[in-house]
C-alpha cells in the first residue's frame, strides 16, 4: 500500500466515520491539534529518556505513554464524530490528577512563575503543555453541535497540567533548578 492516495490533493480529506470534508474544518483541525499535542509529548518522551535512570526518569516514561495513549484515543474520536468509544471518563481524569498529585509531592511548593529553559526535557514538556492547551481551545471551538465534549475538555484540561508538574519533575530528576520570572 502505497502511503500517498491523492485524495487529498484537492484540501479534502476522509473521516474515521465516512465522508469528506474540507482540511479546513474545524473538527480536523480539532483532532490535528491533538495529533500535534501527542508529537510534542513524544519529543518530550525522547529527552526524559536520556534523563539520569532511576525512579523519577521511569515514572515519567511511564506517565507520558498513558498521555499519549488517551491523546491517541482523543483523536480517534475527534476523527470519528463521536462514534467510537474512547475510554476516556473520570476514572481516567482521576488517574492523570494522582499522576500531578504524585509527581508535586515530591517537589517544592511552587511561589513563583517559572521561564522555560532550564534543561532540554523540561523544555519539551513545556512544549508540550503548551500544544495541548491550544489543542484544547480547538476542541472548546468545535462547540456543543459535536456532542457533549466535557470529558474530552476536562482531560485536555487535566493533561496540560500534569506537563506542566511533569517539566518540574525532569528538573528534579536532573539534579536542576527551575528559572524563576522574576518582573
Amino acid at each position: 500500500m502505497k502511503l500517498y492516495t491523492r485524495t487529498g490533493d484537492g484540501g479534502q480529506t476522509g473521516l474515521l466515520s465516512g465522508g469528506r470534508v474540507s482540511k479546513a474544518d474545524p473538527r480536523v483541525d480539532a483532532y490535528g491539534s491533538v495529533d500535534e499535542a501527542n508529537a510534542c509529548v513524544g519529543v518530550a518522551r525522547v529527552e526524559v529518556a536520556c534523563l539520569p535512570a532511576g525512579t523519577d526518569r521511569d515514572f515519567l516514561l511511564e506517565t507520558l505513554d498513558v498521555v499519549q495513549d488517551g491523546l491517541m484515543r482523543l483523536c480517534s474520536d475527534l476523527a470519528s464524530g463521536g462514534t467510537y468509544r474512547i475510554g476516556i471518563d473520570e476514572d481516567t481524569v482521576a488517574a492523570l490528577e494522582r499522576r500531578i498529585d504524585a509527581a508535586t509531592a515530591l517537589l517544592p511548593e511552587l511561589r513563583n512563575f517559572l521561564v522555560p529553559g532550564a534543561s532540554r526535557a523540561e523544555s519539551a514538556l513545556h512544549v508540550a503543555r503548551t500544544v495541548v492547551r491550544r489543542a484544547e481551545r480547538r476542541v472548546v471551538a468545535l462547540g456543543e453541535d459535536f456532542g457533549p465534549s466535557a470529558m474530552r475538555l476536562v482531560f485536555l484540561n487535566r493533561v496540560s497540567d500534569l506537563m506542566f508538574a511533569l517539566a518540574r519533575a525532569a528538573l528534579r530528576a536532573e539534579g536542576l533548578e527551575p528559572r524563576v520570572w522574576k518582573p
